[in-house]
C-alpha cells in the first residue's frame, strides 16, 4: 500500500529464515530476510506505517514499526559478507525495532532501498546491492554506559536501543536558539535540576528519568554565544537514568535557567544580571563577579500591525524568548523569562479579517510571561525577530485565496462522473475538525513518479479543506500549516486536547514506481465510530473527482485508532500511479479534492452531528 523511500543496509549471501510469532492484536507476526534476493518481509496483526533511516558507525538500517509489539524477546539472523546480521527486538512499549546492519567496508546507494506494502499489513524491504567503500579514519569516542532493555536481542548495539532501561523521558534533540537552548524531549516532564561548578565556569542540568535517543549522535558542540563556550550532552546514570546537559561558560557572570515547556521539551535560557559568589566559591584566579538586581521586564503592548502582517510584543527593556507550537492548544506558543504583563496590557482586537484567531496572554509564573496565538485558516506562522532589544516582531503570513475549481477545468486529466461541487452549509457551529496533513518537515512521506512528494500534495489539500470548513461554519485545526516534523502522537493530542468532533487525516498513496497502473483513493477507519465518515468522504471524493474506488478499508494506523471521536485516513491517490500523479501534481486538482473531501465532512456533519 505505502511507499517510503529509505537509508542503507546491506546484502549477504546465506539463506533465509523465517521467525513466526503469536498472533496478537496490534503485533509482529513473522519477518524474513531473504539474502540471496536481499529482501526483508514481514507481516503485522494490523495496518502500520514503518519508518526507516540510515545509521552511521555501524552503518545499519532502522525500521521502526509505530504501534507495534512483539509479544517476545528479540531474536536475530546472522547473514554474513556485506550483510552481518539482521535484528529484531521491542525498542520500546510501543514500537518494534528491525535492524539490518552492514559489515565494515559496505554501503548502500539510498535512493536504491525500497519499502512497498502489498496491503498494510504485509511489506516488503529491498535493498539494492551493496558497494564497497575505502575505509576512512573515524573518531573514537568514549562508550556511553548503559542497561540494555531485557526485550531487546542480546546482541542489540547501544546505538540501536533504548540508552537505558527504565527511562520514563527521552531526550531527541538540542537546538540552539536566538536566547539559549531547546531540548526536544518525549514522554514524560523530567525532574530538572540545575547545579554549577565552585569555579562557576560550568553549568550542569540534570534530566531525571531521562534516557538520551539513539539517533541523538552529535552530542557535543562550540556554541560560543550567549556567555556559552561549548555544551556536552551526556548520559550521567543510568540506573535510575539521569539525561545531562553540560554548558561551558565563557561569561560566569549569567545565571541560567531551566523549565519544562507544555509543548514538548525543556527551555534552558539566561537569567538578568548575575549573582556574587560567597568566600567558599572564590578562586584567586578569577575576578570577583558583582551581584546585580535586574527587575523583570513589562509587557506593555500586543498589537497587529504593518497591515496585519506581523504581531508585536512591546517591553519597557530588553527581552528574552523561546517559541513553539503548544500541543496542549495547537497555538503558537511566545514564553517570556523574567518579564510581567503591564496591569493594563490587552492583546489586539480581533474581527472576521484578522489573520489570528485568538490571541491569550497568560502571566505563567511571578516572572514568566506566556503568548499564545491561534491563526485564522489560511495563515500562516512566519518567523519570530527581535527589531529591538525591547521589541518582537511575529511574522504572519496569509495564502492567497484560492476558488473552488470548476471540475471540468482543462487542467485536469479527463475523468468520469465529474459532479458539480456544493458545500453545504451547517446548523451547529460548535463543531470541531482536525485536519492532519501527513508527514512533513524530513519526512516527505511517499515519493512518486517524477519525484513527486507526498507532503507537497496534502499539505495545501489539508490548508483548503480547513478554509472551506471555516467558511461553512466549522472550526477547523489543522495539526500542521508548513513543512514541520510532526510525530503521530501529537497529532493524536491536538485532537484530543481540542475536543474535536472529528479527525480526518490525508495521506497519498504509492507503491513500486514499476505499478504505474495502480491508481485510485481508499479510505481507511478503525472503530466502528468511523465507519459512517470513511463511507460519507469516500463517496464524496468519488462523486467530486470520478477517481478510481479502491474501497473503505478498517486498518489501525496509529492516527485513526487512538483517538477518541470519529476519525479517517484517507488515501488520496498514488503518487506512483500514471493516472493519479498527474492529477495530483495540479493545484487545481488538489483545489477539487479539497472541495469534495470538505462536501463529505459537512455531509456527515448535517447527518449526525
Amino acid at each position: 500500500m505505502r511507499f517510503h523511500w529509505l537509508v542503507p543496509s546491506l546484502v549477504g549471501c546465506v539463506s533465509s529464515l523465517v521467525i513466526t510469532l503469536p498472533a496478537e492484536a496490534a503485533t509482529l507476526q513473522s519477518w524474513r530476510f531473504d539474502a540471496s534476493r536481499n529482501q526483508l518481509t514481514f507481516t503485522t496483526e494490523g495496518g502500520v506505517q514503518p519508518r526507516a533511516q540510515l545509521i552511521a558507525d555501524p552503518t545499519r538500517l532502522v525500521i521502526d514499526l509505530p504501534g507495534t509489539t512483539l509479544g517476545r524477546p528479540g531474536t536475530s539472523q546472522v547473514v554474513g559478507e556485506a550483510i552481518r546480521e539482521v535484528r529484531v527486538g521491542q525498542f520500546d512499549a510501543q514500537t518494534t525495532r528491525i535492524v539490518i546492519e552492514l559489515n565494515s567496508g559496505y554501503t548502500l546507494n539510498p535512493q536504491g532501498v525500497q519499502v512497498r506494502g502489498a496491503t498494510p499489513s504485509q511489506w516488503t524491504v529491498q535493498l539494492p546491492t551493496p558497494e564497497r567503500v575505502e575505509p576512512s579514519a573515524t573518531v573514537v569516542t568514549p562508550p556511553i554506559a548503559n542497561t540494555p532493555s531485557p526485550n531487546l536481542p542480546p546482541t542489540e548495539s547501544v546505538a540501536d536501543t533504548p540508552a537505558v532501561s527504565g527511562a520514563t523521558t527521552q531526550l531527541e534533540s538540542v537546538r540552539v536558539t536566538p536566547d539559549g537552548f531547546f531540548l526536544r524531549t518525549t514522554g514524560d516532564a523530567p525532574a530538572i535540576n540545575v547545579d554549577r561548578s565552585r569555579n562557576r565556569r560550568q553549568i550542569t542540568i540534570d534530566l531525571a528519568g531521562t534516557a538520551i535517543s539513539p539517533q541523538l549522535t552529535q552530542r557535543q558542540l562550540d556554541v560560543n554565544r550567549n556567555g556559552v563556550g561549548r555544551l556536552e550532552i551526556t548520559q550521567a546514570e543510568t540506573s535510575p537514568p539521569v539525561a545531562r546537559l553540560t554548558l561551558d561558560l565563557t561569561n560566569p557572570g549569567i545565571e541560567w535557567r531551566a523549565t519544562a515547556s507544555n509543548f514538548g521539551g525543556i527551555v534552558v535560557v539566561p537569567t538578568s544580571g548575575a549573582i556574587a559568589r560567597t568566600e567558599d566559591d572564590s578562586n584567586d584566579d578569577e575576578p570577583e563577579i558583582e551581584a546585580t538586581a535586574a527587575e523583570p521586564a513589562t509587557i506593555e503592548a500586543i498589537e497587529l500591525a504593518n497591515g496585519n502582517t506581523q504581531l508585536l510584543i512591546r517591553a519597557n527593556q530588553p527581552l528574552t524568548y523561546t517559541s513553539g507550537w503548544d500541543r496542549a492548544t495547537a497555538a503558537y506558543q511566545i514564553t517570556i523569562p523574567s518579564a510581567r504583563l503591564d496591569d493594563s496590557v490587552e492583546g489586539p482586537q480581533l474581527d472576521s479579517g484578522s489573520p489570528l484567531m485568538r490571541v491569550r496572554l497568560r502571566q505563567e509564573s511571578e516572572d514568566t510571561v506566556v503568548v499564545l496565538v491561534q491563526p485564522a485558516t489560511g495563515v500562516q506562522i512566519g518567523s519570530l525577530n527581535q527589531p529591538s532589544g525591547s521589541l518582537l516582531a511575529l511574522e504572519l503570513q496569509r495564502s492567497a485565496a484560492i476558488a473552488v475549481p470548476s471540475p471540468t477545468s482543462t487542467a485536469v486529466p479527463p475523468s468520469t462522473a465529474q459532479a458539480p461541487v456544493s458545500l453545504p452549509g451547517v446548523s451547529n457551529s460548535r463543531v470541531v475538525v482536525v485536519i492532519d496533513p501527513g508527514h512533513g518537515g524530513p519526512d516527505p512521506g511517499a515519493v512518486g513518479i517524477n519525484g513527486l512528494r507526498e507532503t507537497e500534495i496534502v499539505l495545501p489539500i489539508g490548508i483548503q479543506v480547513a478554509s472551506l470548513l471555516q467558511q461553512q461554519g466549522i472550526q477547523a485545526i489543522l495539526t500542521r500549516q508548513d513543512e514541520r516534523d510532526l510525530d503521530l502522537a501529537p497529532r493524536v493530542q491536538i485532537a484530543e486536547r481540542s475536543n474535536a468532533d472529528l479527525f480526518v487525516s490525508i495521506h497519498a498513496n504509492a507503491i513500486s514506481l514499476s505499478r504505474p497502473d495502480v491508481n485510485g483513493i481508499e479510505t481507511y477507519y478503525y472503530s466502528s465510530g468511523g465507519l459512517p465518515l470513511a463511507q460519507t468522504i469516500h463517496r464524496s471524493i468519488l462523486q467530486g473527482t470520478g477517481m478510481t474506488d479502491r474501497g473503505v478499508r478498517q486498518a489501525r494506523f496509529y492516527v485513526i485508532r487512538n483517538t477518541s471521536m470519529p476519525a479517517v485516513l484517507l488515501e488520496v491517490g498514488f503518487v506512483t500511479g500514471r493516472d493519479d500523479a498527474a492529477r495530483l501534481s495540479d493545484p487545481a486538482f488538489r483545489n477539487q479534492m479539497a472541495a469534495a473531501i470538505a462536501r463529505g465532512i459537512l455531509q456527515y456533519v448535517q447527518q449526525n452531528l
